[in-house]
């Protein structure tokens, strides 16, 4: 397929990019500092904070990494669906409420590494450099596997050559995020996180008629589809279960995640936002396996759309999609996979700045900087860490979920430990939390290399991140103010009852 303007497909993206772009431009105008640009003013309602926190999260790896892993193997790879829906309720939970609570209080916060310099009282900023540093070493992985699932969607759709649908993919991000800062980004994750719930639920069930339409009489999907497809424990070990399940653990340490729970407007919008949250999770992942399953009997009678799909598996959604629509609702759905790799990736691209602006810039370079000045040196950082997630990305072989694996590991191991301590055990010092931050960093980036015992980084990179930081801790004392502040937040969560 080429790029025709008169084609559908083509004027369906055409309309969706200009639609993110007019948002991008009323973000633009309601961005007064850098307080707007990056955190929206802590303004959003539940239903906002709830979309565009699953939208951020799931990426174009819901609509190709997981469908395709599924498409492959079968149920068996389902267990990372189950995994991430128990660590997202657990977040939503027990972490969300807190940490906006607490991240108001500390100094009213607007980045992680912020929050971490003021819980605890790091005037030396030792804290703030080092979780600075992890954030763009994973972020810069992350946002490449969303320029990476950009690509594959132009190069399969308009037939452009993979190093020029790279850069088509990365710019129709990078434009609106370099505009409206937050509140396009969380606008736009509204929009993006409606179409991507549509497209899961319509999809799966038309090639689900379309393969019951073609089974003989007397004929059940056990006759058409490998019965080892069915079996959920396939291939199963006790290890490559674990693994799966734990990519749950992730979520307490999202940058791209956690920094939504701290732009709600209140924290009673909370618990709402948690249900409408969930909800549309469970339907999305449930979606993206009902695809990849689907459509293992589907491409079995239809070997005109197969090649394409065993060629890379990561495609059954829009092969699927440009199969069973007509082409004005086709490219519709195939926008949906646009929207969900713009979605994360612009997340990743802001927390990336703000890290850079707010942490780096102000922090060292310029302490005094104007608000306009903050605001323009912030976009400048979208568009560098867009280079460099570009770059990373140029490796035609690049697989979605093998780089997001990566990078979700990573976050989860540094800062999850640290976000779950912080906000229940008063003892925690600031060495405690550096030396949590290094040890989970490192665990992941060492074992990923060696692959020891088949384990998902994740699991050991998060246990001695926990220890590292309890036996840290434990050599010093918290200061009497930082006792003092943590007993505040606390009185203030149990009467509000988070």
């Amino acid at each position: 397929m080429t790029l025709n303007w008169s084609d559908p497909t083509t004027i369906m993206f055409a309309i969706y990019l200009v639609a993110m772009l007019g948002i991008g431009w009323l973000g633009y105008a309601s961005t007064k500092n850098l307080s707007d640009y990056i955190l929206g003013g802590r303004s959003l309602g539940s239903f906002v904070t709830a979309l565009s926190a699953g939208a951020s999260d799931m990426s174009g790896w819901l609509l190709m990494g997981l469908p395709g892993a599924i498409y492959l193997t079968g149920l068996s790879e389902s267990w990372i669906a189950v995994g991430l829906v128990i660590g997202a309720y657990l977040n939503w939970r027990f972490v969300a409420a807190r940490l906006r609570l607490y991240t108001e209080r500390a100094g009213n916060a607007l980045t992680l590494p912020d929050y971490f310099s003021s819980r605890f009282e790091d005037k030396s900023n030792i804290l703030r450099i080092f979780t600075t540093l992890v954030i763009l070493i994973f972020f810069t992985i992350y946002c490449a596997s969303g320029v990476v699932a950009g690509a594959r969607l132009f190069e399969n759709m308009f037939g452009m050559p993979y190093e020029t649908a790279l850069w088509v993919g990365a710019l129709c991000t990078i434009a609106y995020v370099f505009i409206g800062g937050f509140l396009a980004v969380s606008w736009t994750d509204t929009i993006q996180a409606s179409m991507m719930i549509t497209a899961l639920i319509l999809a799966p069930v038309m090639a689900y008629l379309a393969v019951q339409g073609q089974l003989q009489p007397g004929q059940d999907w056990a006759a058409v589809v490998p019965v080892e497809k069915f079996d959920i424990m396939k291939g199963a070990t006790f290890t490559g279960i674990i693994s799966l399940l734990a990519w749950g653990l992730g979520y307490f340490g999202q940058p791209h995640i956690l920094v939504r729970f701290m732009a709600a407007s209140s924290v009673e919008t909370i618990p709402n936002a948690r249900r409408i949250s969930m909800t549309w999770m469970i339907l999305c992942l449930m979606g993206a396996v009902a695809v990849g399953f689907v459509g293992i009997p589907y491409f079995m009678a239809h070997p005109e759309g197969a090649a394409a799909v065993n060629a890379n598996a990561e495609t059954v959604f829009m092969e699927l999609s440009k199969q069973l629509f007509n082409p004005w609702i086709a490219g519709g759905l195939l926008a949906a996979i646009l929207a969900a790799v713009m979605s994360t990736l612009s997340c990743q691209l802001l927390v990336c700045s703000s890290a850079l602006t707010e942490d780096i810039y102000r922090t060292f370079l310029r302490k005094n900087a104007s608000q306009k000045e903050l605001v323009w040196i912030g976009r400048a950082m979208v568009l560098l860490i867009a280079l460099v997630a570009i770059f990373i990305a140029q490796d035609p072989n690049s697989r979605v979920l093998g780089m997001v694996s990566y990078a979700w590991a990573g976050f989860g191991a540094a800062f999850g430990p640290i976000i779950i301590l912080s906000l229940f055990w008063s003892r925690m010092t600031r060495n405690g939390a550096l030396a949590g931050i290094i040890v989970g960093a490192a665990t992941v980036l060492v074992w990923k290399q060696f692959g020891w015992l088949g384990l998902y980084e994740i699991i050991p990179g998060f246990i001695f991140s926990t220890i590292a930081i309890v036996l840290v801790s434990r050599m010093g004392t918290p200061s009497a103010s930082m006792l003092k502040s943590h007993a505040v937040v606390m009185e203030e969560a149990r009467r509000i009852g988070v």
